[in-house]
């Protein structure tokens, strides 16, 4: 694992052949003990605003949250975007789609999920609609009873599968995540022929990191802990600084 502390000799010397795929909680903004209380500043929508004019548009948000919390954080700036893992996505021309297969079969889970996570008030529950999350930041010791429940829960359920992140447990599409989120915007303009940088922090992200690493791309980790990232910032602050310059300078300088 290497630190962005030199040169990224893989990335253009311009940095408008990129395609900038970003995670939103934990990478663009620090994390909360709830998905409510993050908030984003002006600052943050305004760059990000100055980076997809940069990239011709080939800017995407690659995120658990759904689209329109993330147009709620970001307000008045609509980004191309794939939410809740992938299950929904908006391209850069402002179309949307969605996974819709496996909604009969969240349909049957939701009432024992809704009962697992209303049997301990430290727990919450964030039903996103095409998504349910258990959060479990509150109560750390109960993420291997959650995660044994939920797995046999879901041992009927074909059509669903369970995603681990940081102190939560979230039941999502199978054969949808972020990598085929990315790999959808790649086939497409503005994002298609350039070069893919994506960055996340979690275990949700890491699917996506090892689909950029596969393109020759450049992944970079967030935070702490083991990834398949090849490059890593220490927070979302320090992500941000990168980006701004990135956003007046040349790649070769920026990553410095």
């Amino acid at each position: 694992m290497c630190v962005l502390q030199a040169t990224l000799q893989s990335l253009p010397d311009d940095p408008t052949h990129l395609a900038l795929f970003l995670d939103v909680d934990g990478t663009l903004l620090p994390l909360a003990a709830a998905p409510a209380d993050v908030h984003a500043d002006a600052n943050t929508g305004a760059l990000l605003e100055r980076l997809r004019a940069l990239l011709d548009g080939a800017l995407a948000l690659v995120s658990g949250r759904p689209l329109e919390e993330m147009d709620r954080l970001f307000a008045p700036h609509i980004f191309a975007a794939a939410g809740q893992h992938g299950a929904e996505w908006r391209d850069a021309a402002g179309a949307t789609g969605r996974h819709s297969v496996h909604l009969e079969e969240l349909d049957d889970l939701r009432p024992q999920v809704l009962e697992l996570a209303a049997g301990d008030a430290r727990l919450l529950l964030e039903d996103k609609g095409l998504t349910l999350a258990v959060h479990f930041r509150r109560a750390p010791e109960r993420a291997r009873d959650l995660e044994a429940a939920l797995a046999a829960a879901l041992a009927v359920h074909p059509t669903l599968t369970l995603q681990r992140g940081k102190c939560v447990l979230e039941v999502r599409p199978a054969g949808c995540g972020k990598d085929t989120a990315i790999r959808r915007m790649l086939d497409a303009p503005p994002f298609a022929g350039r070069l893919p940088l994506f960055a996340g922090d979690d275990a949700t992200d890491e699917d996506g990191f090892r689909f950029i690493n596969a393109l020759g791309g450049c992944s970079i980790k967030v935070g702490d802990g083991a990834s398949n990232a090849r490059y890593r910032l220490a927070d979302p602050h320090a992500m941000c600084a990168w980006l701004a310059a990135l956003a007046h300078t040349p790649a070769s300088q920026a990553i410095t």
